[in-house]
Order: structure tokens, then C-alpha cells, then sequence
């Protein structure tokens, strides 16, 4: 129990500092705890005070986005595929996630700590970017190593300034022009021309197991996030639940995004509509789970199970 108030306060901050916009970083605990719908004591009682919890959040933010993309690239053995790949995931966690991915990317709240682990995980980006070098041909020169680092910075602008903008939406467009800004460094302007125009690889990590956040496939390239795992988990528990309801039932406060969700696991498959509003005038919509929307949540409440035991 205590454990799912800590991820409910935790995602609460992050959309109360996405609701804020530019001035995310000024979020306080009482958005926080009416956004998560825990009293204060029990806020005082998981987190010492608000930048402690906002650092958490980050760190959870963390957990979540690389536990995909570190998948995505350490299944790829040559170092562009492996980036591709890589930065695919990233985008598609901002899409997946644009809380958590605005808290990631655009802002730097939470004092010194969080500066210092924000920091330490662009440092880490800026070397796997560096490997490059390996990859450039012999008669070209190597760029310096401090590239790294001007490209990564280069990346997180164009997203942070995107993510103001837009939340989370769109970015998968990016792809191409970002793997280009990457590449051309270290291979060059003619194969940074060539993948601009190319699309971001298909997800290819497979496999059943889900911790917080994580991504899942069952087979058939499916990704299931924590959020979007307790939105199969509200419908089946509740068949026939109208958007409203599942956002209510999920933790859900943005009605967008849960039409979003909601539009997404429709268009894999894993829920339909019962009554379909262009066919009952004015009915809201109204949710179930198909059976292989059913088939994959026991998997993964199986999987939890499992991991808890």
C-alpha cells in the first residue's frame, strides 16, 4: 500500500509541475498531495519535503525511461543502429510519459542533488554519444571529444523547447533530424543526409516482465507502461467504464492524455468499445477489454506477482 502511495505522490508531482508550464519548477506540496489524494501526513511521512519528493519523481522518471532505451540499445551491436534505436525510445517515453518526460527534460527543480544527478546522467549520454569516434572512417578526422557533450546538449534543447510547446506529442517526428544533428560529427554529412529521411526503427525488445514503468511486449511489439497497465486494470475491473471513469479509476487527471491512452490501446487491440458514440448519439464511450487485452494484463499481473513474492 505504502508503495503505490509513494508512485501516486510521485506521478502527481510530475503532471502538477507539467500543469505549471514554464514555471514547473515552483510546484508546491499542497498541488502535489490534492493531485495524488493523500493527506499531508501521509506526503511527510515518504518524503522529508517538496524538492525530496521532486527528486524522486526524477529518479523514477529515470528508472522508467532507461529501462527502455538501455533495452533498446544493448540489443543493437553496431553503434548507429544502437543509438537509433536508443533515441527512438527515448522519444517514444516522451510520448508515452510527457510528465514524466517534461520533469526529465525541461525542468531543473528539486535543488543541488537533482542538478548533480542531472549532470551525471547527461555525462553518461554524452560517452555512449563519444563511441562515435570508433566509428568514424580512417581518412576523416575525429572530432574532439567535448562533441559529445555539444551534441547531447544540442538533442535536450530541441526537445526541451518542443516539449513547452507541445507536451509530449509529435516528437517521434523528430527522430530523423536529431539522428542526423548525432551522426554528422562522426560519419559525415552524406549519412547524416540519408538518416535524416529514414524512420524511427520499430520497437524490437520483446519479452514478458514488467517492473514500474517498464516496457512490455508480449510477442507481438505491444509497449504497456505503468500508466498504461492501470488503465487495462480499470477497465477490466471495470467493464464498460466511460473515459471519465477509467481516468478517475487510473489516477488519470489530464482528460487528453487519457484519450490518448485510450486511443492508442484501441488501436493495438488490447480494448474496444462496447457502444459506440457515433452510433448512440450523445452516449459516452464505453470500454472492455478484447481478449488479448485480457490474455496480456494477467501476464503482467502474473509478472508483478511474481516479483513481489
Amino acid at each position: 500500500m505504502q508503495d503505490e502511495q509513494r508512485t501516486r505522490i510521485l506521478e502527481a508531482a510530475a503532471e502538477a509541475a507539467s500543469a505549471r508550464g514554464i514555471d514547473g519548477g515552483s510546484v508546491t506540496i499542497a498541488e502535489v498531495i490534492a493531485r495524488a489524494g493523500v493527506s499531508s501526513e501521509t506526503f511527510h511521512a515518504l518524503f522529508t519535503d517538496r524538492d525530496a519528493c521532486l527528486l524522486a519523481a526524477c529518479e523514477l522518471a529515470l528508472a522508467r525511461a532507461g529501462k527502455r532505451i538501455v533495452l533498446a540499445y544493448d540489443a543493437e551491436p553496431r553503434w548507429l543502429d544502437a543509438v537509433k534505436a536508443g533515441l527512438a525510445e527515448l522519444l517514444r517515453f516522451l510520448e508515452d510519459e510527457p510528465a514524466f518526460g517534461r520533469l526529465l527534460v525541461v525542468y531543473s527543480v528539486g535543488g543541488e542533488q537533482l542538478l548533480r544527478r542531472r549532470s551525471q546522467v547527461l555525462a553518461a549520454l554524452a560517452e555512449v554519444i563519444d563511441r562515435g569516434r570508433l566509428e568514424a572512417p580512417i581518412d576523416r578526422l575525429q572530432p574532439a571529444a567535448i562533441v559529445g557533450e555539444g551534441v547531447v546538449g544540442a538533442v535536450i534543447a530541441i526537445l526541451q523547447n518542443r516539449l513547452l510547446r507541445e507536451e509530449g506529442a509529435g516528437v517521434i517526428e523528430l527522430f530523423g533530424s536529431l539522428i542526423s544533428i548525432i551522426v554528422l560529427p562522426y560519419l559525415g554529412a552524406g549519412v547524416a543526409r540519408r538518416e535524416r529521411t529514414r524512420p524511427a526503427p520499430p520497437v524490437r525488445v520483446r519479452g514478458v516482465g514488467m517492473a514500474a514503468g517498464g516496457a512490455l511486449g508480449d510477442g507481438e511489439d505491444v509497449r504497456l507502461t505503468y500508466r498504461t497497465a492501470r488503465v487495462l486494470s480499470a477497465i477490466a475491473d471495470y467493464p464498460g467504464a466511460s473515459n471519465r471513469e477509467v481516468a478517475d479509476r487510473a489516477g488519470i487527471t489530464d482528460q487528453g492524455q487519457i484519450s490518448k491512452l485510450l486511443g492508442r490501446l484501441q488501436a493495438e487491440a488490447l480494448i474496444v468499445k462496447i457502444a459506440d458514440a457515433r452510433t448512440t448519439r450523445g452516449a459516452p464511450n464505453s470500454w472492455r477489454l478484447t481478449g488479448r487485452g485480457a490474455s496480456l494484463l494477467a501476464r503482467v499481473r502474473a509478472s508483478n506477482h511474481s516479483d513481489s513474492a
